[in-house]
């Protein structure tokens, strides 16, 4: 009986599992497909994530350099409102092969990592949980003193453990232009209802088009995302979709099973990007939970909202903001543009003395 089973290896379930083989634990880790495919989440990401990447990742999966954003209120026309630092504030990346690099990692920290296997069933029991994986056409029963459901926004682990649901599920359009594009600066668009649009030049990779809306929205985010990309004059492909979670549900915790990643919600509200607070969340889960220990779960719930709720509940105004009107959006992006010393991944450093600041400067 393994120690724990781990039901997706995306960047949240290899974080967990690389970690919990490293301190010792019998780990096994189930992806429904291959690794990192299909894609569905934006390769933009802070310059955090190399602290959770082994050495010469960087140099492996960089695709290019962020020193800023060009916001509109509108289309590509309307005018831009430029937020900048004079070096990098973040990184654009290979995204497919981020998560085949630590996935590989896990491997390499003595876990088992296995594709092509689907779990179709989770039960809880006073000792130990038991998952049904099938893979090939056939279906075993594998066992394990806990469960870490790392499988997504429409989490089966979840839903097995009938755990509540995320607060929100918002539809994520992507596609790419495949002419390159060296540019320092993304593009984001406050125009799809009560979220955003966005470009991001990756270099000789091309360019990331992306948006994400309710689903309930009467133009769905296909139309949406059309639109965007005709006032660009471009023609995308690799077009991918997927759910973004918003908002933690209550808990994430069951009597043998945990959440991390999108599967919990533990996303940022204001942008719907999460891998480094699931990966965040997946080291506290290390941290505090012991597989022959159930009511240690309740640690980890604790350590990751100490770590990451102030975070969150301040994302969720700032995404507000995307709903005021136009000429409230545009006095507010002429205010605060500029300079700015903030965090992309901690909305708390707006008040930080290094934004404050460069905002009085």
């Amino acid at each position: 009986m393994y120690d724990f089973a781990v039901v997706g290896a995306g960047p949240a379930g290899s974080r967990f599992a690389r970690r919990a083989a490293e301190a010792g634990y019998d780990v096994v880790a189930f992806e429904r497909g291959e690794v990192g495919k299909p894609l569905a989440c934006s390769g933009h990401v802070s310059l955090d994530l190399w602290e959770y990447t082994p050495e010469g990742a960087r140099e492996q999966l960089l695709q290019n350099e962020i020193t800023g954003a060009h916001f509109h209120v509108g289309g590509p026309d309307s005018r831009a409102y430029t937020f900048y630092k004079r070096e990098a504030v973040s990184n654009v990346i290979d995204r497919v092969q981020l998560d085949k690099l630590l996935a590989e990692t896990a491997r390499d920290a003595g876990a088992e990592v296995h594709v092509e296997h689907t779990v179709t069933d989770v039960r809880e029991h006073a000792d130990r949980v038991e998952l049904d994986v099938k893979h090939g056409g056939e279906t075993e029963t594998v066992r394990a003193k806990m469960v870490a459901g790392c499988d997504g926004p429409t989490s089966r682990v979840r839903q097995a453990l009938d755990l509540p649901e995320p607060g929100e599920l918002l539809h994520g359009v992507l596609a790419f232009d495949p002419e390159p594009d060296h540019g320092d600066r993304v593009d984001v668009h406050l125009t799809a209802p009560s979220f955003f649009a966005w470009r991001i030049p990756r270099g000789e990779a091309g360019v990331e088009y992306g948006l994400a809306a309710p689903p309930d929205e009467d133009r769905g985010a296909r139309e949406l995302f059309e639109e965007l990309t005709a006032g660009y004059d471009v023609e995308t492909e690799h077009f991918c979709s997927g759910a973004i979670p918003i908002g933690p549900p209550d808990s994430v915790t069951g009597h043998r099973g945990f959440l991390i990643g999108d599967a919990a919600a533990q996303t940022k509200p204001f942008t719907g990007g999460g891998i480094l607070y699931g990966m965040t969340a997946a080291d506290h889960a290390v941290r505090t939970v012991d597989p022959d220990a159930p009511a240690t779960l309740a640690d980890y719930e604790r350590a990751w909202r100490a770590d990451l709720s102030r975070e969150i509940r301040l994302g969720h105004w700032l995404r507000r903001a995307y709903e005021l009107p136009e000429p409230v959006q545009r006095v507010g992006l002429r205010l605060f543009s500029g300079e700015i010393g903030v965090h992309m991944d901690r909305p708390t450093s707006l008040f930080s003395r290094e934004h404050l600041r460069k905002w009085l400067s």
